[in-house]
């Protein structure tokens, strides 16, 4: 049995020293697990989404949508939008007044909520994260087609409304940060589709990556380390994260040449990814062997590699048995084959 808790190992990593197990990534408490969390992410409830009589709206006025087969994962709602012309921005898009928030009783109150879900902030590392992405925040507001456009047409004014919306988000986290003494700042943003990132390399560094460099510049100066959550294939971005200071990647999806990155950055990244739910292994003719020796084999060829956490759970209805048996599996298959990872040859 390992000595050091689930939290000393993941944030041993970001150190670049090998955990004594194998980790299990999970974005929610895993019902099916022996082990304690591995890691959380956590948000001030100031800036949650809230319930509307269709669904959810968030601080911005974007309404979001929730369904069963998502796990209740909520999503902007189809086709409505709330910002027609990147050129009304400053009429449309207002942060909310947050002048007379008490943050210390908000911050008391939700991380008493942690607790509550049996968050044990000795055994499980705390992120702390602000939002669900620049990118994907203006994708919201305005829908891929136009949001896509108008950063090509005028990426000074997109700019100019990503540090509106920096400002805002830097001002929360120089508020609650010290109060919700995280082990790491989680990035959030969803910058590429499966095959391709949404844009430039140069679009990025003009339009985002300062934003971000103002959240990182929190982590660097309290000496926490940062983790990056971007689905699709965004190799192209990987050098610019590590010079802004990211240490963790996930889900880190199999678009991209895992290995090939593995052996380029070395202990300098962690990934956590690698297994997919997508097609067979949904499909409810695979068999319980088959898709644990999917994962058996997926975990022998990351953890060879380089420091690897195995991320990989079906967002399903709760309540479709045959779905959720699969988590089970991935969880059994984490914490039995998982044991001795590290130490197979």
């Amino acid at each position: 049995m390992s000595q050091r808790t689930p939290k000393q190992m993941y944030l041993d990593m970001a150190k670049g020293i090998q955990p004594d197990r194998l980790l299990q990534y999970c974005y929610m408490p895993n019902p099916y697990a022996r082990y304690p969390m591995t890691c959380m992410n956590t948000n001030t409830s100031v800036l949650a989404h809230k319930p509307t009589e269709k669904g959810l709206v968030d601080i911005w006025g974007v309404p979001y949508v929730t369904t069963r087969e998502t796990g209740f994962s909520p999503l902007p709602e189809p086709g409505v939008f709330i910002l027609k012309d990147l050129a009304d921005w400053r009429e449309v898009i207002k942060a909310p007044d947050i002048s007379n928030v008490d943050w210390k009783a908000v911050a008391e109150k939700d991380l008493a909520q942690l607790a509550d879900m049996g968050i044990d902030r000795e055994q499980t590392a705390l992120g702390l994260m602000t939002h669900l992405g620049y990118f994907q925040q203006i994708m919201s507001f305005m829908g891929f087609e136009e949001g896509l456009c108008a950063m090509y047409e005028d990426p000074e004014e997109m700019r100019a409304l990503v540090d509106y919306m920096s400002d805002f988000y830097c001002t929360v986290v120089g508020n609650i940060i010290d109060l919700y003494k995280p082990d790491f700042l989680q990035i959030t943003d969803d910058l590429a589709t499966w095959k391709a990132p949404f844009m430039s390399l140069e679009q990025y560094r003009a339009i985002f990556r300062p934003a971000y460099e103002a959240l990182i510049a929190f982590a660097k100066e309290r000496d926490i380390p940062v983790a990056m959550h971007c689905c699709g294939n965004c190799t192209m971005f990987l050098d610019d994260w590590m010079e802004m200071g990211v240490t963790y990647w996930d889900p880190a999806q199999l678009s991209n040449d895992l290995v090939a990155i593995q052996k380029k950055y070395g202990n300098k990244l962690v990934i956590c990814g690698g297994f997919d739910l997508t097609g067979e292994l949904t499909d409810l003719k695979c068999t319980e062997e088959h898709f644990k020796d999917i994962a058996r084999k997926t975990i022998d060829t990351y953890t060879k590699q380089g420091l690897y956490c195995f991320d990989g759970w079906l967002f399903c209805d709760p309540d479709d048995k045959e779905l959720n048996l699969r988590n089970q599996w991935i969880t059994e298959v984490c914490e039995e084959y998982g044991l001795d990872a590290y130490n197979r040859s």
